[in-house]
């Protein structure tokens, strides 16, 4: 191969470099006045005992470390004036890092190792899977590239760290007691390849102990209580290689970025299955929370709603009594006069006078105790209430006092059991007989509870004279034809009924008013629904700020090693958050799941429940955002770590 002239100009330029360590109340020298020039296309070794310095000077010279004073310059260019980030880009451009642990990832294959450097510099990923391919095949591990390391020899294992040295095409590869950890003929063949790749025209630092190691080096340096003891002579005469041209790191975007780092975290997280499936438990349990729980009480809304609904909301009811009179006994101060006196009233529909009492009614051998209630014809319009079979009495039946009754279809069912039509038939109330003229349609529960088919309705007079034994009225509704003018109708009522008593001896309830109230009231219910909800969300999320943790303490020197092949620390921090983020996102999607069959499960069972895709996509943006923000400090920690201290992690 010609290697092409250069002019004279280092490559690596350290000038009195020193870099200190603290050790309790002393310091440690671990680099005093140390300088060196390395030239392009030199094969150098540094040779030093334990504790001489040469790692320290091997970090130094990687821009993985930083000196404490003296000046450093890679390709004439000062990196006391970088940032961490731009240090990191120095390294991906500049240095192919060989250790002497390999520092392999476990949890990715040969070929991906070897991509790791790639991916960081941008290069599309069709391109760098080709060239780790490339790679391999060159270092004879073709066969080899979707073994993971612990697949492989120790002398496979060096070979792809090598393989990824070469990824970015550097200039300088820096050889960390690359043969320490092989047998010998492993150490053999990977100082045959470093030989070949100097006379490829790479340029080779070697930190070694081993003289024998050492002396396939072109120049060696020995080093000695951090300082240099010995140096063969720089070798800078002559025909020098060249170092391949200077790139700028391409780019493949934010898109690619976060693909790359969705990948990386799913792997991460398929190697801790069962840690995964704990920490994704709390998310779950919390977005299923939510989704159930709001379902739940917007049912229980609706219900209650649509329960006061039908009662009619252009109602207003007036019950004997002063306001904050407490209700209960039998307060005698409405008439059926007042009655027919609101009657005449503007916005007045209908009015319905009633008075009840609970009696026992009968019908052959059967005695059932319900609510008695005498009212007017217009119960039917009032109350939105048809009749199922038969009719409703009429006027006529008011003014003869006709023993009539229409039964609600509880009473119904009960007096006349295995479907005997009750038209007709005669009942027994207070042992005066009643003929069965109508049964009306079902109703249901009232929003209290209570079953609004469990009674029996006689014409207001016939019972006033023959069953109740009194002249006054439990209440009074009336219904208007206009509910944006009701208030202006409750206030006439209320004047009307003032200039009749005298005394405001009765109450006026709007139920629209009411219906306002009893929605505010299910809001504030459902919003504590969805707060205990939130809270266990919440709960969730620490959850997985704490597995997190873990997870960046255990992975300290895989952090490291992404660091030294080029990795930034946005690079770090989008990886450890989209891990987070991946956790709280699957999570959040099985909890909705989870959520819409609980709700289902529960209306299986008779619940009222209402699904709206709101309280489902709130949740699963919260459990989005919670992945985001709790799994943040985590991965800023990772980001903010030293490469140094994070490969010299166990």
């Amino acid at each position: 191969m010609t290697i092409p002239t250069i002019e004279h100009k280092p490559l690596l330029h350290l000038e009195n470099v020193e870099r200190h360590y603290p050790n309790g109340d002393s310091v440690v020298r671990a680099l005093n006045g140390v300088s060196l020039t390395v030239w392009p296309g030199e094969f150098v070794a540094i040779v030093g005992q334990s504790g001489s310095g040469k790692s320290t000077l091997m970090n130094l010279i990687g821009c993985l470390d930083q000196a404490d004073s003296g000046h450093y310059r890679v390709l004439d260019r000062d990196v006391a004036n970088l940032d961490a980030d731009q240090l990191a880009a120095l390294r991906r451009e500049t240095f192919g890092f060989v250790f002497q642990r390999y520092n392999l990832l476990n949890t990715a294959s040969a070929a991906e190792n070897v991509e790791i450097p790639a991916s960081y510099a941008g290069m599309s990923k069709p391109l760098r899977r080709a060239r780790a391919l490339a790679l391999l095949e060159q270092l004879g591990l073709a066969n080899r590239s979707d073994h993971r390391p612990m697949q492989l020899s120790g002398g496979q294992q060096q070979r792809v760290a090598i393989a990824r040295a070469l990824m970015n095409d550097p200039p300088v590869i820096l050889a960390d007691e690359p043969t320490g950890a092989l047998d010998s003929q492993s150490g053999r063949d990977v100082m045959a390849l470093l030989e070949d790749l100097h006379r490829q025209g790479r340029t080779i630092l070697l930190i070694t102990h081993d003289e024998s190691v050492a002396a396939h080096a072109r120049r060696i340096i020995h080093i000695r209580d951090g300082h240099i003891v010995s140096d063969s002579g720089e070798q800078h005469d002559g025909c020098l290689a060249v170092p391949p041209p200077h790139r700028e790191p391409g780019t493949t975007g934010l898109l690619a970025d976060l693909s790359e780092a969705g990948k990386s975290a799913t792997r991460s997280l398929r190697v801790n299955l069962f840690r995964t499936a704990l920490t994704l438990l709390g998310i779950i349990i919390g977005v299923s929370a939510v989704v159930t729980m709001m379902a739940v009480g917007q049912g229980s809304q609706k219900k209650v709603m649509d329960q006061m609904t039908a009662m009619g909301t252009n109602l207003l009811l007036i019950r004997p009594g002063a306001p904050g009179l407490r209700e209960g006994g039998d307060v005698a101060t409405l008439s059926p006069d007042d009655a027919d006196a609101l009657a005449y009233l503007d916005n007045v529909q209908w009015v319905l006078p009633e008075r009840s009492a609970r009696l026992t009614v009968r019908h052959g051998n059967v005695d059932y105790a319900t609510s008695v209630q005498g009212v007017s014809p217009n119960l039917v319009q009032v109350r939105d209430w048809p009749v199922a079979s038969g009719d409703f009495f009429n006027d006529n039946d008011m003014t003869r006092f006709a023993p009539v009754v229409v039964l609600g279809q509880t009473v119904a069912n009960i007096l006349f059991p295995f479907g005997e039509d009750p038209l007709g038939r005669h009942i027994l109330i207070r042992n005066i007989p009643f003929e069965v003229i109508g049964v009306l349609t079902a109703k249901g529960a009232s929003a209290s509870g209570t079953d609004r088919d469990d009674g029996v309705f006689v014409p207001l007079t016939t019972g006033l004279v023959r069953l109740f034994g009194q002249n006054h009225l439990n209440g009074i509704t009336v219904r208007v034809f206009d509910v944006d003018a009701i208030e202006a109708t409750e206030q006439a009522i209320t004047e009307l009924l003032i200039q009749r008593h005298q005394t405001q001896d009765f109450r006026v309830r709007n139920m629209t008013s009411i219906l306002v109230t009893a929605a505010e009231t299910q809001n504030t219910f459902t919003l504590m629904l969805g707060i205990v909800a939130a809270i266990s969300l919440i709960v969730g999320g620490i959850g997985v700020m704490n597995i997190m943790l873990v997870s960046v303490t255990e992975r300290t020197r895989e952090i490291g090693i992404r660091m030294a092949t080029g990795a930034r620390r946005r690079d770090i921090l989008l990886q450890f958050n989209t891990e987070a983020a991946l956790v709280c996102t699957l999570g959040g999607v099985i909890g909705v799941v989870l959520g819409f069959g609980l709700g289902g499960l529960l209306a299986w069972f008779g619940m009222t429940v209402v699904f709206s895709p709101l309280p489902a996509l709130l949740a699963f943006s919260s459990a989005f955002g919670t992945g985001l923000l709790f799994g943040f400090l985590p991965a800023r920690k990772a980001a903010l770590m030293d490469p140094v201290v994070a490969l010299a992690a166990e």
